[in-house]
């Protein structure tokens, strides 16, 4: 499996790879990939944010407690209940998306060395050493 770091700075590179093996069916898995990888980002990104808000609102609800503040906090608490719920579907978006992620990834062909002829098949292979007899 190639590196998505390569995929998402050079996807040309991949998909000109692509054409040099003859595999033009494959070139959409690019697309597909960036997108999965954008989407699992956003998402990764989305629940980071809502933990640390949920950590925030959790402090805030101890000092409340503390004032004798117990309406004000329950409502902090329906807060983060909620939270909690957005950030447990997240979780499961995540999940989605790193799987899709990694079956079309499995899908994409393996760079090629520059030195590797060219060829549709393997009669249009050219020998380039050949042992014993």
């Amino acid at each position: 499996m190639i590196d998505i770091a390569l995929l998402r700075n050079d996807p040309d590179l991949v998909r000109e790879n692509i054409r040099r093996k003859y595999q033009d069916q494959r070139l959409p898995l690019v697309d597909q990939a960036l997108e999965l990888d954008k989407l699992n980002r956003e998402a990764i990104l989305r629940a980071d944010t809502l933990r640390a808000q949920r950590n925030s609102l959790s402090r805030e609800i101890g000092g409340l407690m503390q004032k004798g503040k117990k309406e004000e906090a329950e409502a902090i608490k329906q807060q983060v209940r909620d939270l909690q719920q957005e950030l447990a579907d997240l979780e499961t978006k995540e999940s989605e998306y790193e799987a899709g992620l990694r079956e079309v990834m499995l899908q994409i062909p393996q760079i090629m060395a520059p030195s590797v002829p060219l060829g549709r098949d393997d009669s249009e292979n050219v020998e380039m050493q050949r042992f014993g007899e």
